[in-house]
């Protein structure tokens, strides 16, 4: 629980972020992604929310010849560290976001390629060979690491593969052994694209959800510590800040106290494919009507109390896309 909590608690950097599908390859070195002039994503609609966020693409190789290919969904990396900014509701499982995708209306089972970085080197096999789970915060590690050979503890600690982490619970000091390293995944399936035909793909999975105990951007009513970098993450402008100063003002007078929360999604990887996106729709859902959210957009329509659309012909998306939620701390 300890653990579970600390990860819960330190989200106060940037948070990860997930990814459109993209075309790649299974090159030597693992997962290579690669822009094709044959396949052509048509649509594109994505939903996002705290809680879900679905996806549903069309796409139609436009060639003469059918093309087999990998379709790659890359996951958020797993850092190692008192530092992590990334929120997991299980820290047990490899498919920590629940990642599930549908081709034609038929369930597909994806691969799974994981791999280890610890100081810019790829240390998987090492780990593998000493039966050493990948997954930096599952118990399942520590107890392994908690066994390995004394020499190779020190080796692995010079190299900054694994630190020590020292910590009073109300016994004493204790040391236990913690992974310091990077777990990079990524979901692969091999697709067939038929000449002149669409390939419907969906999927979904439950997004990581940063955030802070307050808000941060603004200060007794005035531009606070990270104003600038939100202005330009988040496009916050002159009325959502004049909203949070009545958020912070309101705190103050025993009022509901505001927290931030985050969620990023990758759109340039939608790039790789062939042209711009002939048609793309997002919604974003902030999930409670007294919730308050801001992101980039251009023609944002606000379509009910929650949701709010973007839509797009032949989108060539050239930023990745990052949302703020505003949420009372009592939700």
């Amino acid at each position: 629980m300890r653990w579970i909590l600390l990860i819960g608690g330190l989200l106060l950097s940037t948070p990860p972020a997930l990814a459109n599908d993209s075309m790649a390859e299974l090159g030597a070195g693992g997962l290579t992604y690669v822009q094709t002039s044959d396949v052509a994503m048509e649509e594109e609609n994505l939903y996002i929310s705290r809680e879900e966020v679905l996806v549903d693409y069309a796409f139609r190789n436009t060639g003469d010849k059918d093309i087999e290919s990998v379709v790659a969904f890359p996951m958020p990396d797993i850092v190692g560290s008192l530092e992590s900014d990334i929120a997991l509701d299980d820290v047990e499982s490899d498919n920590f976001l629940g990642f599930s995708v549908v081709q034609d209306s038929r369930q597909i089972k994806p691969e799974l390629q994981q791999r280890v970085i610890a100081a810019g080197i790829d240390r998987t096999d090492e780990l593998l060979a000493r039966n050493i789970p990948l997954l930096p915060y599952s118990e399942k590690t520590f107890a392994a690491l908690k066994s390995l050979p004394e020499d190779v503890k020190a080796e692995w600690i010079a190299e900054g593969l694994i630190y020590v982490d020292r910590y009073d619970a109300g016994q004493g000091w204790q040391e236990d052994l913690r992974p310091a390293w990077t777990l990079r995944s990524v979901y692969w399936w091999k697709t067939v694209f038929p000449a002149g035909k669409p390939v419907r793909v969906s999927h979904r999975y439950k997004p990581s959800v940063g955030g802070t105990v307050a808000m941060s951007f603004i200060d007794q009513g005035k531009p606070g510590a990270t104003y600038k970098e939100y202005v330009e993450r988040y496009c916050i402008d002159s009325a959502f800040m004049k909203t949070a100063a009545k958020l912070e003002a309101a705190a103050s007078r025993s009022g509901p106290n505001y927290t931030e929360q985050w969620v990023s999604y990758i759109l340039t990887t939608g790039a790789n494919w062939s042209g711009p996106i002939g048609k793309f729709k997002l919604t974003i859902d902030k999930g409670q009507p007294q919730d308050y959210v801001s992101f980039c957009g251009s023609g944002v329509k606000k379509t009910d109390p929650t949701t709010f659309e973007v839509k797009a012909q032949d989108f060539s998306p050239e930023k990745d896309l990052h949302i703020l939620f505003l949420a009372a701390a009592d939700r």
